[in-house]
């Protein structure tokens, strides 16, 4: 499951762990996470892509968000629990998610 620290550097992006499904995922800087856990096969909820439904929500286990989403109040961004894959990213290299 790793992902190289040199290649994390390189594209910009950010390494995405699904804990549930067992891979690793290194998502570059122009991809959405929910992009890329899609084309990695995983099945999620349909959502808005722009941050503002809340479908997508999902619970970060490792790791801090970086939200960019206009669901979540500022104590449950505090808290970091919880994001939404369709627009928010990570303040750290890696995320580890409940997927």
């Amino acid at each position: 499951m790793a992902v190289a620290p040199e290649a994390l550097g390189e594209a910009g992006g950010l390494r995405v762990v699904c804990a549930a499904a067992g891979m690793a995922l290194l998502v570059p800087a122009d991809t959405s996470v929910l992009e890329a856990v899609r084309r990695a096969g995983l099945e999620v909820p349909p959502a808005c892509g722009d941050g503002h439904c809340g479908a997508c929500e999902t619970r970060v286990l490792e790791g801090e968000p970086d939200h960019r989403d206009g669901v979540l109040t500022g104590e449950e961004r505090a808290f970091g629990e919880t994001m939404m894959i369709c627009v928010s990213r990570g303040r750290t290299p890696s995320l580890v998610l409940d997927l």
